[in-house]
């Protein structure tokens, strides 16, 4: 009886922490390769999950925020997508690189060309961008998610601090701090032609404490598993000797 206790609780316990692992939800969000810097180019991704068992995702639009434009997007080639940027004219000119810039991105359309994204899988969509802003901490993007069946999911409600997450939260980029040396990442030194920058020894220490703590963890969780599995083990034999006495 006490054996039969011991491993219903293992299997409870097992299945509340698979349960809390899950997340609620997903929904289309934006996050950069590497960073985002204030006043700097970067390249930034937009995660597009299918969440539909009975329809295919096969359009994204994204609209760009207009009272912070950006002088410079470009789209990298999807094979299966065909990509369209809309660019408007601008209320105030901006200065780039010693240029006034009077129009701006305002939209990029990634219409499938095939099946698009199906039941299960997720997109990542890439942009490069710049300058970003340097007077705000972060950029929402609004976006369109439409699906094969006519559905089309708005995500478009901006989420605001010290309040809970709208059902449809708007993809937002947060921006780093500019670099105090002036350089604003290997995107801009793309963006003028010049050659990329070399990997830091920073970047190869943070790169080799994120791959030791990521082997941390499954060496834990591996421990973890064992040490549960000897302790259901012990149980059982346990109560098979206060049966057997």
């Amino acid at each position: 009886m006490k054996a039969s206790r011991i491993v219903a609780a293992g299997a409870a316990a097992g299945i509340t922490v698979l349960a809390l692992s899950a997340p609620a939800f997903a929904h289309v969000t934006v996050q950069p390769e590497g960073t985002a810097a204030k006043g700097g180019y970067a390249v930034i991704d937009f995660k597009v999950p299918n969440e539909r068992d009975d329809a295919s995702t096969t359009k994204l639009e994204v609209n760009f925020p207009t009272d912070h434009p950006l002088a410079s997007v470009m789209p990298e080639p999807m094979p299966g997508w065909k990509i369209d940027v809309t660019k408007s004219k601008l209320d105030k000119p901006l200065e780039m690189h010693g240029e006034k810039i009077t129009e701006a991105v305002t939209k990029v359309t990634w219409t499938a060309e095939g099946k698009g994204i199906e039941a299960g899988y997720f997109e990542k969509f890439p942009l490069s961008v710049g300058q970003l802003p340097e007077d705000t901490d972060q950029l929402a993007f609004k976006a369109l998610q439409t699906y094969s069946n006519k559905e089309v999911v708005r995500w478009i409600e901006v989420p605001q601090k010290g309040k809970e997450e709208p059902d449809n939260p708007a993809p937002v980029l947060e921006l780093s701090a500019a670099s105090e040396d002036g350089h604003h990442g290997a995107a801009a030194d793309d963006d003028s032609g010049s050659e990329p920058a070399e990997k830091t020894s920073a970047d190869t220490t943070a790169a080799d404490s994120s791959a030791g703590t990521d082997t941390t963890a499954r060496v834990l969780g591996i421990v973890g598993i064992v040490v549960g599995a000897a302790g259901v083990a012990y149980g059982v034999l346990a109560g098979r000797r206060r049966s057997d006495a």
